[in-house]
């Protein structure tokens, strides 16, 4: 086994980016380490469930762990079009079609207003955290923070998974759109492999050379990632604006207004539901926090006006093809190119293609850049091997981090449905986005050290009202397949409950903390609003996608358990034993100071 210096010398090279273990911590320099840090979990659980990092510690000790910094050149102007960047995608140009044929109608319009109202809510939450701790971690950090180590592991790998398969989903509509630019189907460039089960049978070789594209462009520099960036969605939106106007001088009102909501209101929240895939990609743009040189200014003005945009875009876009077309003929695969078509003008899809392959590219190439800065910093607290922090001094990029998730991205890509890919993923992100809320609420309500036990008490209660109210609307809706949604009683109940939580924190509780330079308004209405519509959100998604996602975090305990817990362990205990050194070397050169200046 190393020695005790010789494993600490180890650990800080790799928490710096260098070593040449993928666990360079004591628990595992020998199976005997291991062994005792296993027989040790129970205890070191409970250390790692009740540990909270300090907004200093996030800012300055992990973020120091990557060696060279990154690079701080980006302001509102680049956020704003990483915002736009980010999202403005696959989502509109693939899920509105299917949606609106099967589970909306042309109320799918109202379907994206829910949707965007509710990443809207979760902007907010994101903007203060990322002002006040502007790091690469984003909502791992805030989490680490307000709810602990645990509970923000549990959130980072639906953070991976999130950006793994909506990269995933947004290559393989790549190739849809690819295919449809040269009039060819899909599955003419995708390889069909019998052996395996259909969901995952059509190999698509385009989705993986354009994530490894993405990948070189998002390591060589983030600035010049979004000067590319923003030039393309420029482009972008100017064919966001042919297909408006064009698509206007061929609408119809009857088709909206014959049978504007054809599934009621459970097709309209199903829809939202899948629908906030749309919106999925602003997250990434708060790991640009670390980047950003004026983050109390750039973060609000880039992602509010990010997100507002879109939404707006968004609805427009929907309101456009339920018009043009019937419900009932709109396309799933295609829905603008068809429509075009159907309408005399079959030149337009190839403008339609060329668009969404513009619109696709910059959603991969922001994806890139975000998920590989939430690597980087889980790296750096050890949850996952530390060699994955590495910020390359010469690109001030996360060379590492990225071509990891790059990897992991191109596999799925190769193998997945889109229809699979997209339900997980909001089940993940609607999640995450909760948990997010609840830390902001947690945030202004509880200082440690300062917040009185009978308010700490009263602030755990509100929240367990807030979040038990919002997940028993979410089940009843559920639970009540037929109709709209069952009778009005229970929800009267949930929401009375709901409201009488928020209302007694608002004046019940005292806050113990005010945002230093931007906060969220109407704390705590906003950020509650946030989890019981996210939750809500939550319960009109279907039962498979959530077995998927019990199996996913299944796999991440066992990792935790088996790894995690017990690296990040060692590396919580060694920071503590350097800072108990510093201080004793800091108090003897004062001492000695001191003593010198007596003679």
């Amino acid at each position: 086994m190393a020695a005790s210096g010789d494993g600490l010398r180890r650990r800080e090279c790799c928490g710096g980016g260098g070593g040449s273990s993928l666990f360079p911590e004591e628990s595992f320099q020998s199976w005997s380490s291991y062994g005792r840090a296993l027989l040790e979990t129970g205890p070191r659980l409970r250390d790692r469930v009740t540990a909270r990092s300090l907004d200093s510690s996030e800012l300055h000790e992990v973020r120091g762990r990557s060696g060279a910094d990154m690079k701080r050149t980006l302001t509102w102007w680049d956020l704003i079009w990483f915002g736009i960047g980010a999202v403005i995608g696959a989502g509109i140009f693939v899920l509105t079609g299917q949606e609106a044929k099967e589970a909306a109608g042309p109320a799918v319009v109202v379907s994206y207003a829910v949707s965007g109202v509710s990443a809207m809510l979760s902007v907010f939450c994101y903007t203060e955290f990322a002002v006040e701790i502007p790091v690469a971690g984003g909502s791992f950090a805030y989490l680490r923070v307000e709810l602990g180590d645990f509970v923000a592991f549990i959130a980072a790998g639906n953070i991976l998974l999130e950006y793994c398969i909506g990269g995933a989903a947004v290559a393989r509509s790549w190739t849809s759109y690819f295919a449809t630019l040269l009039n060819h189907h899909p599955n003419d460039f995708r390889i069909h492999a019998t052996a395996l089960a259909d969901d995952y049978s059509r190999l698509d070789p385009i989705a993986v050379a354009v994530t490894i594209l993405i990948c070189v462009f998002a390591v060589v520099s983030t600035k010049g990632s979004s000067r590319f960036n923003y030039v393309l969605s420029i482009v972008h939106l100017a064919v966001i604006v042919f297909i408006v106007v064009a698509g206007l001088t061929h609408a119809n009102a009857a088709n909206l207004t014959a049978d504007f909501a054809p599934f009621g209101a459970r097709g309209i929240f199903a829809a939202s539901a899948v629908l906030f895939f749309a919106y999925i990609g602003f997250d990434a743009v708060s790991t640009m926090a670390e980047e950003t040189k004026n983050p109390a200014r750039d973060i609000p003005v880039g992602l509010v006006g990010a997100m507002t945009l879109t939404t707006a875009v968004y609805c427009v876009l929907a309101l456009v093809l339920c018009s043009m077309q019937h419900y009932t003929d709109i396309d799933v695969d295609a829905p603008f190119s068809v429509a075009f078509t159907a309408a005399g003008m079959d030149w337009a899809k190839y403008i339609v293609a060329f668009g969404a392959l513009k619109g696709m590219t910059t959603v991969l190439l922001v994806g890139a850049v975000g998920q590989a800065r939430y690597l980087t910093h889980i790296a750096r607290t050890h949850m996952v091997p530390p060699c994955l922090a590495t910020v390359n001094a010469r690109f001030g990029t996360p060379v590492n981090a990225t071509v990891a998730m790059a990897f992991a991205t191109a596999v799925i890509a190769l193998f997945t449905d889109l229809g699979i890919l997209s339900n997980l993923l909001s089940i993940s992100t609607l999640f995450i986005f909760t948990l997010v809320a609840i830390a902001l609420l947690v945030r202004r309500y509880y200082a440690a050290g300062e917040t009185s036990p009978p308010d700490r008490n009263k602030m755990i209660g509100c929240l367990a009202v807030i979040v038990a109210s919002s997940v028993a609307t979410a089940a009843y809706w559920g639970a009540t397949s037929s109709g709209d949604g069952g009778g009005w009683a229970a929800y009267v109940v949930t929401g009375a409950a709901w409201l009488a939580a928020t209302a007694f924190l608002q004046w019940g509780v005292p806050k113990a903390r005010s945002p230093a330079k931007w906060g969220v308004p109407l704390v705590p209405w906003l950020p509650a609003a946030s989890v019981f519509i996210n939750v809500f959100l939550l319960g009109s998604i279907d039962a498979a996608s959530f077995v998927r996602f019990g199996v996913w975090t299944a796999a991440l305990l066992v990792y935790y358990f088996l790894f995690g817990l017990h690296a990040s362990y060692d590396t919580a205990k060694a920071i503590a034993t350097e800072a108990e050194v510093a201080g004793v070397e800091e108090g003897a050169r004062k001492a000695v100071v001191d003593g010198g200046g007596g003679h």
